[in-house]
């Protein structure tokens, strides 16, 4: 039995039937689709490096202890990985479709907690495998390495014969869950005494910590001044839209070459762009607005193989009031310079850390009770969720097919209709847009947006053509 850390127990804990905690991607391929046997045992070659796919969460009795790991005795593969079809030729939109009805539906808890659908019926005679995974077992940077895990890096890459000789262990009873977690206390006590220890090392470290997260709260309450709220902002059902917009990585790179800052300002600028326009579109002055989102921000060492969630989060502001896409760039980039400076990162990861020392029981209460709150109250702090996840830049095969573009998925959190999930992968960069489906009907114009605003910066970073002499 291996216990979830205390954030992979939160992303468990936050989820209530409206608001899914679970990622997901589609991955599509050139054609002609393989066998759904093939797929099938592509992916059972792969369980060996994989625990996970094969444990299920069991919860301890009266919240003594934080959720388990446990070996699933009645894996299924199949059911895990289902085959489906679109009316050939399958268009993008309806591929869209599809992705935002299987994102609708949560995962059984009874069962290890992920799908995967194999999709047929592409046009050009494409397919797709459509993947969910929840949140409790992995974050957008090991959401990617898994992929690279699942698929292969050359075409004729050989399956591996089956010769796993797993054999699950026997699940544990009630008592023994009790048992284990009260046998725990002395190693929590003992973890709580290091992460107090790590958290004040000296007195100027904890006048550090303490400073850091004083001065975010004040810089956060300040940012909090009423205003008009966005229609983007409000109450979510439990079902979903989904679309995507693509670009290429190299123009994103020479837009940063041009004008200054990274990549990602450069993409939170063109999202900032969409997001400017859909209000327009709805007839809202986004003068008078603010849109905040959320960046989640890994905090993973390099030589962290864990596929537990390791991240941090800070919310910036996009200035969705600059017309003018270079100018909106210039904002970006000093409100990323500034919140760099108000260390929100560390004192999140500081709030991380704090809440280790948190029994489980009270963890869980305060954490059911703030989703219920927030389903209750309106909230103006976050208004969307943007991640942005740098895939690989080499080409991955799946049954001897070419993955020709990934396509990322983000869930939506109540009070917030609207989010954006960004990956990179083989030179291009995709952005995986998550809607409320009764409430943000018009995605794919977003999406579109998306790619209008890179390529209006693209235009004005290209280099004069040099006069003959």
């Amino acid at each position: 039995m291996e216990h979830l850390s205390p954030l992979d127990s939160m992303f468990l804990h936050v989820e209530d039937g409206i608001s899914h905690m679970h990622v997901g991607s589609c991955a599509v391929f050139e054609g002609p689709p393989p066998a759904y046997g093939d797929v099938l045992d592509l992916i059972d070659s792969k369980l060996p490096l994989i625990p996970r796919y094969r444990q299920k969460v069991r919860f301890v009795p009266g919240g003594l202890g934080r959720p388990v790991w446990i070996d699933d005795p009645h894996f299924n593969l199949r059911y895990h990985v289902r085959h489906s079809a679109l009316p050939a030729p399958g268009s993008d939109a309806e591929l869209d479709a599809l992705m935002g009805r299987v994102m609708s539906q949560e995962l059984d808890r009874h069962r290890p907690l992920w799908e995967a659908w194999m999709v047929e019926g592409l046009s050009g005679g494409r397919w797709a495998l459509v993947s969910k995974v929840h949140h409790c077992m992995v974050d957008g940077v090991s959401g990617t390495e898994l992929l690279t895990i699942l698929l292969d890096p050359q075409r004729d890459a050989p399956t591996s014969a089956r010769h796993d000789t797993w054999t699950p262990a026997a699940e544990p009873s009630d008592a023994a869950l009790i048992l284990h977690s009260l046998g725990q206390v002395a190693g929590s006590s003992a973890e709580r005494r290091r992460v107090l220890r790590s958290l004040t090392r000296t007195p100027r470290h904890l006048v550090s910590h303490v400073s850091d997260a004083f001065a975010a709260v004040i810089a956060a309450g300040s940012e909090l001044v009423p205003r008009p709220s966005p229609s983007i902002v409000g109450s979510i059902g439990p079902h979903r839209r989904w679309s995507s917009a693509h670009v290429d990585l190299a123009d994103i790179k020479a837009v940063k070459h041009a004008f200054g800052g990274t990549v990602n300002d450069v993409v939170l600028t063109v999202i900032a762009g969409a997001f400017r326009d859909l209000l327009l579109s709805r007839s809202e002055d986004p003068d008078h607005i603010t849109v905040r989102t959320l960046v989640p921000v890994s905090v993973r060492a390099a030589d962290d193989l864990t596929p537990s969630n390791q991240v941090a989060a800070m919310v910036a502001r996009l200035p969705i009031e600059v017309a003018d896409p270079v100018t909106r760039l210039a904002a970006v980039r000093a409100e990323m310079a500034r919140l760099k400076a108000s260390h929100q990162v560390e004192t999140s990861k500081t709030l991380t850390s704090l809440a280790e020392l948190t029994p489980p029981s009270l963890l869980a209460i305060g954490l059911h009770a703030t989703a219920a709150l927030a389903r209750e109250l309106p909230q103006h702090a976050i208004n969307t969720v943007t991640t942005n996840v740098p895939g690989p830049q080499f080409p991955l095969y799946a049954v001897g097919c070419r993955m020709v573009t990934y396509l990322p998925f983000v869930p939506l959190a109540q009070g917030v209709r609207i989010g954006v999930a960004i990956v990179s992968y083989d030179g291009g960069v995709s952005f995986g847009v998550t809607g409320d489906y009764d409430t943000i009907p018009d995605l794919a114009p977003f999406c579109r947006r998306i790619e209008t605003e890179l390529a209006e910066l693209r235009r004005v970073a290209r280099p004069a053509p040099r006069r003959a002499s």
